[in-house]
């Protein structure tokens, strides 16, 4: 009787995991509350495992992480301009993402994964002024 209890509480478990996780629409839009190309919400705080949707909300964009602003060892994501991408981080931490059209009008965002903190260096190396601005208001909110 035990060993039905084990396999059947095991069984609703493994099948009810993905419930837990929680999906995110980030809109890439050409003007939001924010103000012009922008990324909506600019600061996402998720769970390893949830998943960010971003919708081509308006045309001519693209989501994309950023090359050394994302956590060491972890899967960065490039999606193609006009289409919906999917991304599903699992490592804690903080990943920047850009628009790669938009990207010095500074239409970035901040994907902050868990209990991370953005390093220090975060945005020490080379970004855009406009997208400077942006991430150090979200990252003042962080």
């Amino acid at each position: 009787m035990f060993r039905i209890f084990a396999l059947s509480f095991l069984a609703l478990t493994t099948t009810m995991a993905p419930v837990w996780a929680e999906d995110h629409v980030v809109n890439m839009l050409n003007r939001g509350d924010d103000g012009i190309m922008v990324f909506e919400p600019g600061l996402l705080v998720i769970e390893p495992g949830d998943t960010v949707r971003f919708v081509a909300a308006e045309r001519g964009h693209n989501a994309e992480t950023i090359d050394g602003m994302i956590p060491e060892g972890a899967a960065g994501f490039a999606g193609r301009l006009n289409e919906e991408v999917m991304f599903s981080p699992d490592k804690e931490g903080v990943y920047a993402v850009k628009c790669k059209p938009h990207y010095a009008m500074g239409m970035v965002m901040i994907i902050a994964v868990g209990e991370a903190q953005a390093p220090e260096e975060f945005v020490a190396r080379r970004v855009p002024p406009r997208a400077r601005k942006r991430f150090e208001a979200y990252l003042d909110t962080l």
